[in-house]
């Protein structure tokens, strides 16, 4: 369930884990590359141990809330973050690679 996974970044490894309340085991990552302006998000992986808990979802959520407090800007190549996208709008004016939509927004 989302609401037991804490997703917190860790610059040292460059990446973005997850983990569930009271556990110190990854359960997936998010790796990505920073600029002064930009978080390129690469790569979004799961342990098969925790899939379908909702784990690549709430990184996903977490890494482009994360890009959004901080003023950046989010490149995204990871595919699973390309198609989680589609679902999700409101992250739309955070990508630096968007084509504007009608009524230039």
């Amino acid at each position: 369930m989302a609401h037991d996974i804490k997703v917190t970044r860790n610059p040292d490894r460059n990446r973005y884990e997850a983990t569930f309340d009271g556990e110190s085991t990854v359960a997936g990552f998010v790796d990505y590359q920073e600029t002064h302006e930009l978080i390129v998000l690469t790569h979004t992986e799961v342990d098969p141990t925790f899939e379908g808990r909702g784990v690549a979802n709430s990184l996903a959520r977490a890494a482009l809330d994360d890009v959004r407090q901080r003023g950046l800007k989010a490149l995204v190549t990871c595919p699973f973050i390309i198609r989680w996208l589609r679902g999700h709008p409101e992250y739309r004016e955070l990508l630096h690679n968007a084509t504007p939509t009608a009524g230039g927004r």
